[in-house]
């Protein structure tokens, strides 16, 4: 009677443990599975701003090359204007 007693109490302990792993096993599961949810969503929101601020830098290059194109231009301009002064001056110098 204890034998059997003692096998039905050490049967019960076991199927209570092993049911407490198995709740545990799942709870473990789930919260691996809802962490890797949570990081595909962010990857995607980073994955995205990325794309934003390639975006930016691509117009922010654009408009420098254009302002390089305008200030190349104007030097230029400047360099023409001041060769006419200094012929200017020196023709009129040379009266």
């Amino acid at each position: 009677m204890t034998e059997s007693n003692s096998n039905t109490m050490r049967w019960q302990l076991n199927r209570k443990i092993n049911l407490t792993v198995f709740v545990q096993l799942i709870f473990l599961a789930t919260l691996i599975v809802g962490t890797w949810v949570n990081l595909q969503r962010q990857l995607c929101i980073v994955q995205h701003d990325i794309g934003l601020l390639i975006q930016a830098q691509e117009k922010s290059q654009k408009k420098l090359e254009e302002v390089t194109e305008k200030t190349i231009s104007h030097e230029y301009r400047l360099r023409s204007v001041e060769k006419c002064i200094s012929k200017t001056n020196t023709a009129s110098s040379s009266f």
